[in-house]
């Protein structure tokens, strides 16, 4: 079978890898996307004209007219857990298989969430900052986490994972999900308002969807302590950022830490993450090589048992794959 492989280069190297590359070439006859944009719908159609399977990443959007336009297409493979730009409606309804990838970045993004714990309540970027630029830097009283208390919201496989780090380090967890549930004694399960009210670090870690957009917004930023941080290693839907700038300005809250934003790529918005007590990444929570070949593997996985005319582990729509490989 053919496969496209729709990551840029760059997404390619970052996302991909050699090594799950090889193993797709081993099971495929693998056709590489080779620009350094990713493709619109109408490119994605001319690449992918006479291809069985289209991998991609979560910049490639499946949007609904692409599947009609693609007769020969089986599958459409997300290297990534967000498949909320591929319209599945109109995959199924085509008889093409959706797939997504499982979450391998867990220990990625919660290490990155306390490092931005240590970093907000030290200074660290700060400091540095002010070095690089000839600066003498501020002297400022830090707090340490032993003793604080965090508050996660979306108690989930990362919430979780990063809960017990945090209990392990002694402090505080509180956990706003109405969708979860926890049987550890340790930890407060509290609704959302309660958690902002006591948490010295806010967590954003909760899904996005319609129902979570800009949860975090006036009101949520209002009841959260003035010495306090929020950290958003979600997406950026969840977040009022122009409520979260102006808390930041005014002082309603100490700080932010930012892997995510409403700018392209879910990367932080620039106008945000120039503040002077904000600290951001470029969306590289799960840029680590464990995180990124744990999911690109699975992609091979998933294309092996897709040309063996099997569902694969990740399957959204398996109930409507009509155009199953019939062996």
């Amino acid at each position: 079978m053919k496969v496209l492989l729709a990551h840029t280069p760059q997404m390619r190297r970052d996302y991909y890898g050699e090594r799950s590359l090889s193993a797709l070439r081993a099971i495929a006859n693998v056709r590489l996307h080779d620009g350094d944009e990713a493709l619109d719908a109408a490119a994605l159609v001319e690449a992918a004209a006479d291809v069985d399977i289209i991998v991609t990443d979560r910049m490639t959007q499946g949007p609904g007219e692409i599947f009609s336009q693609l007769p020969k297409l089986r599958a459409f493979v997300r290297c990534a857990v967000d498949i909320r730009n591929i319209d599945v409606a109109a995959a199924s309804a085509a008889g093409v298989l959706v797939t997504q990838a499982s979450a391998g970045f867990i220990q990625s993004v919660a290490e990155l969430a306390l490092g931005f714990m240590v970093d907000l309540s030290r200074g660290v970027s700060r400091a540095t900052a002010d070095y690089h630029a000839g600066r003498a830097p501020e002297v400022m009283m830090g707090r340490q986490l032993a003793g604080s208390t965090v508050g996660i919201i979306g108690y989930g496989s990362i919430g979780r994972y990063l809960a017990g780090i945090a209990k392990l380090l002694g402090m505080n967890v509180l956990v706003a999900d109405p969708f979860a549930t926890s049987d550890d004694p340790a930890i407060a399960h509290l609704p959302l308002d309660e958690l902002l009210a006591r948490a010295d670090y806010v967590v954003c870690l909760a899904i996005a969807n319609a129902q979570t957009e800009n949860l975090i917004g006036q009101a949520a930023l209002a009841r959260m302590q003035k010495h306090a941080f929020f950290i958003n290693l979600s997406r950026g839907n969840l977040v009022d950022e122009a409520a979260l700038a102006a808390a930041l300005r005014a002082g309603g809250i100490a700080g932010a830490a930012l892997d995510v934003g409403r700018a392209s790529d879910q990367m932080p918005t620039p106008e945000l993450a120039r503040l002077r007590n904000v600290i951001a990444t470029p969306h590289v929570g799960g840029l680590t090589p464990q995180a990124i070949e744990h999911q690109s593997s699975e992609t091979v996985r998933q294309v092996a048992k897709i040309v063996a005319g099997e569902v694969p582990v990740g399957a959204v729509n398996a109930e409507h794959w009509t155009r199953r490989p019939r062996l």
